[in-house]
C-alpha cells in the first residue's frame, strides 16, 4: 500500500506517480488531502501538506485525481485525510463525490471509532469502506470496535508518535497485529515506518500488508522532475527483495 500526500509538488504529479506506485506493484493507493495541522505526521509528510495547500490543493482536486486513475486502474483507492476537510465539504457531500469518483473507502486519522457514528452512518449510505486505525496502546475494547466498524481492511500502527521512517520496525507492530487477529477476519495493514526492504519482508511475515508513506513522499521531495521514476524505483527495490528472497 502506498500513501501519497496529493498536490505535492501538483496534482498531475501525484497522479503519475500514483500510477507508477500501481505499476509497481502497490495494490492499494493512499490519497493524502493535505491539513494545515497534521499533528499525526512527521516533518517529511508534513513539508508536503505546507508545499501542496501553497499551491491550492482541495478536497476536490484530490478527488478528481481519484476518479482519473479510476478510469485507468482496479486498484484499491482510499481517502487518507484529517476529519476537518471532511467536515468542511460535508461529510454527505463527501461520501457521495467520493463514491462517484470511484473511491473504495476512507481512512480519517483523528476520527476515533467511538465517535464515529454519523459517519459510519453517511460512509455505509454511499457503500464506501471505512478504516480505523489501532495502536499499540489500543485497549481490548477499542481493538473489537475497530475490528467490528472497519471494513476492507484495519490500519494497524507499527508504534506510538508520529509517521516517518525508522531504522528498525518496533516489537509493538507484531504484538498489535496479534491482538486484532482475535477481533477481525480483516486484511490488516502495517504502516507508520515501513522504509527499507528488510522492513517489508519482515511485515509480511505477520500482517497481510505493509504501508509506506514517509518513505515514498521523500523520494517525491527529493527528485524533482522525475518523481514518478524515483518512487518506482523505489517500489521496485522493496518488492524485490521479497520476490528474491
Amino acid at each position: 500500500m502506498a500513501y501519497i500526500t496529493c498536490g505535492d509538488p501538483d496534482l498531475e504529479t501525484s497522479h503519475e506517480v500514483a500510477l507508477a506506485a500501481i505499476q509497481a506493484g502497490a495494490e492499494v493507493i493512499e490519497l493524502g488531502v493535505p491539513f494545515s495541522d497534521p499533528v499525526a505526521d512527521g516533518p517529511v509528510i508534513q513539508r508536503a501538506s505546507e508545499r501542496a495547500l501553497k499551491h491550492g490543493t482541495t478536497l476536490s482536486g484530490v478527488l478528481t485525481v481519484a476518479r482519473q486513475l479510476r478510469q485507468q486502474s482496479e486498484a484499491g483507492l482510499i481517502i487518507f485525510s484529517y476529519l476537518n476537510p471532511l467536515l468542511q465539504f460535508g461529510l454527505e457531500k463527501f461520501c457521495a463525490a467520493a463514491a462517484e469518483s470511484g473511491v473504495d473507502g476512507a481512512l480519517v486519522t483523528d476520527l476515533p471509532v467511538e465517535e464515529a457514528g454519523e459517519y459510519l452512518k453517511v460512509m455505509k449510505a454511499h457503500k464506501l469502506a471505512p478504516v480505523f486505525l489501532a495502536a499499540p496502546t489500543s485497549t481490548q475494547q477499542r481493538l473489537r470496535d475497530v475490528g467490528k466498524r472497519s471494513r476492507g481492511f484495519v490500519y494497524a500502527i507499527s508504534r506510538t508518535g508520529i509517521t516517518g521512517t525508522r531504522q528498525e520496525l518496533a516489537d509493538d507492530a507484531r504484538a498489535l497485529v496479534e491482538r486484532l487477529r482475535a477481533h477481525t477476519k480483516l486484511p490488516i495493514a502495517v504502516g507508520f515506518g515501513v522504509s527499507t526492504p528488510e522492513q517489508f519482508a519482515e511485515v509480511g511475515t505477520f500482517a497481510d500488508a505493509a504501508v509506506v508513506g514517509s518513505a515514498i513522499v521523500q523520494r517525491i521531495e527529493e527528485n524533482p522532475g522525475r518523481e514518478a521514476t524515483a518512487v518506482s524505483e523505489f517500489l521496485a527495490s522493496l518488492t524485490g527483495a521479497v520476490v528474491s528472497g
